[in-house]
């Protein structure tokens, strides 16, 4: 497991599917990225720790992080302490696999958001 490619299992591609198709944010990282913000907010831990990545759904570590990779890269380390793991390379991308996969989840299971502003509304409440 690696930083560097983010595999989706094919249960997040099918609900990822469901909301681009109904919130019209068309970017799989787009959506990648409310979810990860949307699981670290929980301070839970998840309680799926390993996911398999069946379906096609891939992306490279700069698309999902964008411009904020440095500040990604943080929270993940920062949540790999708080949940009592050692932030090595591999715990980390454990813990932004399973915490996508939570957030997608949590963001499939909200029914009513349908925009972009929905998604910042969840964010600000």
């Amino acid at each position: 497991m690696s930083l560097e490619t983010i595999r989706l299992s094919q249960t997040a591609k099918d609900q990822l599917v469901w909301l681009k198709r109904h919130t019209g944010i068309t970017h799989w990282n787009v959506l990648c990225r409310w979810a990860l913000a949307l699981s670290l907010r929980d301070e839970s831990t998840p309680l799926v720790k390993e996911i398999v990545t069946d379906s096609n759904v891939e992306m490279g570590w700069r698309t999902f992080s964008g411009s904020y990779g440095d500040i990604y890269l943080a929270l993940l380390k920062q949540r790999c302490i708080a949940d009592g793991e050692e932030p090595t390379d591999e715990a980390v991308s454990r813990t932004l696999i399973v915490h996508i996969h939570r957030g997608v989840g949590y963001l499939h299971g909200r029914r009513e958001l349908k925009s972009i502003s929905d998604f910042v509304m969840l964010a600000v409440a």
